[in-house]
């Protein structure tokens, strides 16, 4: 480290007093934001009328927050250090507002709170009121890059946060409840995956204060030396800092952080110098303060500060009640307002002196707001195309394609793309990226390790958690990343992807902070192909869930083939601000277009495939659709034995990659109008829509299109279980065999065929089956069937 200044310790009382200082400004001003709608430096006795109506809030975790970030902008400016801020305890964002309002950032992001005495009535008016900001740490939060409405994500995003970031410090405050979450218990396995070399440092400060929200907190009870066991046995070095009384917590603070910095730079220094042990354990704190410290010790002669009566809101009936309104005016005068604010509002100096300068402020990191992001350099599609002479003649492991675009584009970004997969990357078919570079590991290795590596760009945990969390963290700090996962396993993370999907989404309404690089998932292992594993890898709904997200962030693609999934995938890497859901096989599948070709049907996100088709010189009898590559497959072989059995049948194939494009241009904005829609699908006949997932899912999206009553869509509808590929078909209906019946079916004209029709196609669906149950494997007319382009004797 360069230019440190010295410690300051209980050598230098001054500065401790300018420390509390700060401290009690930040609880006031969220004290504050709780409870005021008017007189915010309390220059008249507090009266009903300056109070909320509605006392929304949570106070519990606040103090230690606020006492958290004074101590780290001390340090801060000590070491010159650039950190953020990463908060887990839900609903802290008052005491974040204030930190921020305190530096000045929230002011220079929202004018319209200044500090002074009409912005600080802004900052406790807007607090979870209508029009206002919610009570954690949304997009709206100058320096913020996690939320905390859901609780366990914030160390994963921490880690995420500090890849790749080799100068960044992430000071990650975790709540004792939030530590009982499955997510967050999982991530403190993150020493063992970062590097000291290339990627910044984590400092986890694990409060306990000792409550949920009703319940005593687990790790606020285990005994010290089983914590102690916990948290050495995953890999950190823990150092505490415990009291009630401010002024000796204040000195014991300062000591432990001037030592953790200290010793994260000895860490680093080593380790660059290739110099000390290699897997050092990282440095962290352990704060114990009361909940609700300076708070109402009771309320009504029921204790609250320590307690869990402090979490939310310890004086609930203020407006209604006078003895309630005068405990929080002596609360609120406790912090001595008038040594902390000029008589305009704004903060006095040593508070306002007290903040780091410019970008070395938390509030104002430029990492927070995507300022630091870079454009990936990626190869040219054409390069990994893989030569279509014929469609549908030749299979291919479509992900093994894809596998080779992303070795090429690791090489030409080796410091700003990253592969994150629970135990499957080689599996997935993604291997090629392997060959230049190796899976991120920083336990003990053993003869026959499989290319681990401590500066690895593939990221693999049987953990669909972290893998989420840390590619989150690393995407919003302006880099980008794939997370490819088992389709049925992606739904581990539904929750996180939620609120994935709403940060995003929320963010673009702040023209200062920047659209960060995408989220991006490969999900393969699919539905279709997981005849082998069973029931209970089988479900496509992950696509539903996503869908079901705002529209100006969810995208879902299907690529038929290898060639379409490079052009999908291109687009997605090149992509700002959305969830990118690629669906995509790894087990050989037939392949259809030539590079040029997938290219303009990716961009049109679907289309008609006349090759397929048979009624290019006539009006058409019947559509076949689909989206999926194992429903494509189906859908072009029923086509062609359409030919055979009625050659004079007009069929129409379409194909489907872009699923937003279903939707109505005013509900998705890749929607297309309804003239495009009818122009592809046609007017009047019937549409049988193969479909990768729930059948009502292409129901919902198309529900308002012309002719929707001719739709009938097939897809899955959970009928699964240990078979064959054709069989796990069969048993949900998107069979070749299916599809034409059900084609069949939907032409009048053909009425007086169809017994001879349907008794041949259910004699082949019989066929089929008796075939797979005996031999264990599909017949070869199916297996190994490709398009002729003509009838079949």
């Amino acid at each position: 480290m360069t230019d440190v200044l010295p410690r300051t310790g209980i050598e230098n009382p001054a500065a401790i007093a300018d420390l509390d200082a700060w401290w009690r400004a930040a609880n006031y001003l969220s004290v504050g934001q709780i409870y005021l709608l008017d007189n915010p430096i309390l220059s008249e006795p507090l009266a009903p009328h300056h109070i909320k109506p509605r006392l929304v809030g949570h106070w519990g975790s606040v103090p230690g927050i606020t006492l958290t970030y004074a101590h780290l902008n001390r340090a801060i400016t000590r070491t010159r250090r650039s950190a953020l801020f990463v908060c887990g305890p839900g609903h802290g964002a008052a005491g974040l507002n204030a930190a921020a309002w305190l530096e000045g950032t929230y002011s220079e992001r929202h004018p319209a709170v200044a500090q002074d005495l009409a912005g600080m009535r802004e900052l406790f008016r807007q607090f979870s009121f209508p029009g206002g900001v919610p009570s954690h740490a949304s997009p709206h939060l100058p320096g913020s890059i996690h939320e905390g409405g859901e609780l366990g994500y914030s160390l994963a995003h921490a880690t995420g946060a500090a890849l790749d970031n080799p100068d960044l410090v992430v000071a990650c405050m975790i709540g004792d409840g939030e530590a009982e979450t499955g997510a967050l218990a999982t991530s403190w396995h993150a020493p063992a995956f970062l590097d000291p070399v290339t990627d910044g440092t984590v400092l986890p400060i694990l409060h306990l204060n000792g409550y949920k929200i009703a319940n005593p907190a687990l790790l606020a009870r285990i005994p010290s030396e089983d914590l102690d066991s916990l948290l050495i046995g995953h890999g950190w070095e823990p150092r505490y800092v415990r009291g009630s009384e401010p002024m000796e917590v204040h000195e014991r603070y300062c000591q432990v952080l001037d030592e953790v910095f200290d010793r994260i730079a000895e860490i680093r220094d080593d380790a660059r110098r290739r110099t000390g042990p290699g897997n050092a354990r990282l440095p962290m704190i352990v704060l114990s303060t009361p909940k609700g410290w300076t708070g109402p010790p009771s309320v009504d002669g029921v204790p609250v500060e320590g307690t869990h009566r402090a979490h939310q809101v310890p004086l609930p009936a203020v407006r209604e009640n006078p003895e309630h309104l005068a405990l929080l005016e002596r609360w609120m005068r406790s912090y001595r307002p008038d040594e902390l604010f000029e008589p305009g509002g704004a903060p006095v100096s040593r508070i306002r002196l007290s903040a780091p300068p410019d970008d070395l402020r938390m509030s104002a990191n430029p990492v927070a707001h995507g300022r630091a992001q870079v454009d990936l350099r990626l190869p040219a599609t054409a390069e990994h195309a893989l030569p279509v002479p014929r469609p549908a003649e030749f299979t291919a492991e479509a992900t093994r394609v894809l596998g080779a675009y992303l070795r090429d584009a690791l090489r030409a970004n080796p410091r700003d793309l990253l592969f994150f997969s629970p135990d499957e990357h080689t599996s997935n078919r993604l291997d090629a990226v392997l060959e230049v570079t190796g899976r991120r590991w920083h336990a003990a290795r053993l003869p026959g390790d499989d290319r681990l590596a401590p500066d690895g760009r593939v990221f693999e945990v049987l953990s669909e958690h972290l893998c989420q969390g840390w590619l989150e963290g690393y995407t919003l700090t302006g880099r980008h990343g794939v997370f490819s996962t088992y389709e049925a396993f992606a739904h581990v993370v539904d929750s996180m992807v939620v609120q994935h999907a709403k940060w995003l989404h929320m963010a673009a309404d702040y023209r200062w902070r920047e659209p960060v690089p995408s989220l991006n998932y490969l999900i393969t292992s699919h539905v279709w192909r997981q005849d082998h594993n069973g029931a209970s890898h089988q479900d496509p709904g992950f696509i539903d869930h996503v869908l079901s997200k705002r529209p100006e962030v969810a995208r879902v693609y299907l690529p038929p083939d290898a060639n379409c999934l490079l052009q999908v995938f291109d687009h997605c890497l090149r992509s700002r601000g959305h969830v990118n859901v690629v669906v995509a096989g790894k087990q050989p599948a037939l392949q259809y277009l030539r590079e040029a070709e997938a290219r303009r049907h990716c961009a049109q996100g679907l289309g008609v495939w006349s090759w397929a088709s048979s009624d290019v010189g006539g009006n058409t009898d019947v559509v076949l659709a689909c989206a999926g590559d194992v429903p494509t497959q189906e859908t072009v072989a029923a086509a062609e034995l359409l030919r055979t059995l009625v050659p004079d049948l007009a069929v129409r194939v379409v194909n489907v990659v872009d699923l937003a494009r279903l939707f109505p241009a005013d509900r998705h904005p890749h929607g297309i109008s309804d003239d495009t829609y009818t122009d592809i699908f046609t007017p009047f006949g019937p549409v049988i829509f193969a479909f990768h997932g729930y059948p009502w899912l292409i129901h919902q999206l198309t529900y308002r299109r012309p002719g929707h009553d001719r739709l009938h869509v097939r897809g899955f509808h959970d009928r699964g279980t240990t078979t064959t590929p054709f069989q796990m078909c069969a048993l949900n209906g998107i069979d070749r065999y299916h599809l034409a019946l059900a084609a069949l079916e939907q032409v009048p004209r053909l009425d007086n065929r169809m017994g001879h029709l349907r008794e041949h196609l259910l004699g082949l669906l019989d066929q089929a089956h008796d075939h797979a149950c005996r031999f264990g494997e599909d017949p070869p007319e199916i297996t190994d069937w490709t398009w002729t382009g003509r009838a079949l004797a």
